[in-house]
């Protein structure tokens, strides 16, 4: 089974998503608990956070799941596939998405959480969203939660010709932000970053300067916009600091977006007068977006679904690749052995073993290729009784299987944290 469990832009604002990690956290501890997790990947935005679990079998209904969405299989399929394509972001069509799922992917991979099977699922959607925005127009044009957030600067103040504005955060969504900050003709584009070199870094891309994060007070006072956007777990602009910096004169016409998850910037400060938004105040601008695009997502759902049928049919053959392994490790074993004596009974043949090896590779290829084509049209059509006949014949080939319906090569790569 394949459980996907998340929260998102859809059904949740910025407050109940901040509150939402421990419980989801609480929620993987007790199915980690109850059920064998063979396979698990996590995956958090600024607007969202997901978690697939490859399971044996669970029972869902016996767990208290709260607000969370919760989909299995070809649903939570069809979501993946979907979130890669960009249908599923408050920015429909962006491409940071993609990025984020191929480092979520590498990630678990590298640490071993991810096996076969999620490796699987996770390249096919990276492919698929690469389809879509390759021959659909999903992606025309600069769209980003940073261009988003700086469209919502400039409906305050019209135009941010002249502008200074300070953008906290050189990550992937602060360095968004900067590089749709750029064609704005700005008066200064400061940038304040813990890790100083990479503040430095994107500055000199932007043709801006940058700040150690000790000089934020200085940096906000004389800004007409502040853009922030770190991954700091509590916030770095209390209401205490931001009255402190700033002018009582220029507090009014400060405009403050906050587009980190949790936020970077305490909601009290709106009370000293300062213009403030986060990511729900998206929502009108990524509404606007998403009529521009619909057509270009209907021709996206086609793509999809052709593409799951697909996906589908690898994951059904994934099921016999252990057994399909056996049968041609044990043929190729018998192949060796049996040329080997040949050899020896043969004598000197002058260096015409290579033909023989040959020979012997296609004889046994030839009588296998049929067998493992069954078995795989077998596995594709959900003929169980044909595979567990297969199984049954090549008896001997097998190894025990501690959990049946899974790949095998997937448990071996299977590891929890409490494994860790």
């Amino acid at each position: 089974m394949i459980l996907n469990i998340r929260i998102d832009h859809n059904t949740a604002d910025i407050c109940t998503m901040e509150k939402s990690t421990f419980q989801m956290d609480e929620i993987f501890a007790k199915i980690k608990d109850e059920y064998s997790v063979y396979e698990y990947l996590q995956m958090k935005t600024c607007n969202r956070a997901e978690l697939y679990l490859v399971l044996n079998d669970c029972y869902i209904d016996n767990i208290d799941f709260l607000d969370f969405v919760v989909e299995t299989d070809d649903d939570a399929l069809n979501h993946l596939l979907r979130l890669s394509c960009g249908l599923e972001s408050m920015i429909i069509g962006e491409d940071q998405i993609l990025g984020q799922i191929k480092d979520a992917r590498k990630k678990h991979l590298r640490e071993g959480y991810a096996g076969d099977l999620l490796n699987t699922v996770f390249t096919k959607a990276i492919h698929v969203g690469q389809v879509v925005r390759k021959k659909t127009n999903i992606n025309k044009g600069s769209i980003s939660i940073g261009s988003a957030a700086v469209e919502l600067a400039e409906s305050v103040h019209g135009d941010l010709k002249c502008k200074k504005v300070l953008v906290i955060g050189a990550g992937k969504m602060g360095t968004l932000v900067a590089k749709a900050l750029v064609q704005k003709h700005l008066k200064a584009i400061v940038v304040a970053n813990r890790t100083h070199d990479r503040a430095v870094d994107l500055a000199k891309e932007l043709g801006g300067y940058a700040i150690h994060f000790d000089r934020l007070d200085e940096a906000m006072s004389d800004a007409d916009v502040i853009i922030s956007a770190t991954g700091a777990p509590h916030p770095i602009l209390t209401c205490e600091k931001i009255k402190n910096a700033v002018s009582p004169e220029k507090l009014e016409k400060l405009v403050i977006v906050d587009i980190a998850n949790p936020r970077d910037v305490e909601e009290d400060v709106k009370k000293l007068g300062v213009k403030l938004f986060n990511i729900d105040d998206l929502r009108g601008i990524a509404d606007k977006n998403r009529k521009l695009r619909e057509s270009e997502a209907k021709d996206a759902e086609k793509i999809i679904s052709e593409e799951l049928l697909l996906l589908k049919k690898s994951l059904k053959r994934l099921e016999v690749e252990s057994l399909i392994s056996d049968i041609r490790r044990n043929a190729e074993k018998i192949r060796s052995h049996e040329t080997e004596k040949a050899f020896k009974m043969l004598g000197d043949i002058d260096g015409k073993e290579k033909i023989v090896e040959d020979l012997t590779q296609v004889v046994v290829d030839k009588i296998f290729c049929d067998i493992i084509r069954n078995i795989k049209n077998a596995a594709e059509n959900d003929d169980k009784e044909l595979i567990e006949s297969a199984k049954n014949i090549f008896k001997s080939l097998e190894k025990p299987k501690k959990h049946e319906g899974l790949p095998s090569q997937s448990l071996c790569a299977i590891r929890t944290k409490n494994d860790a």
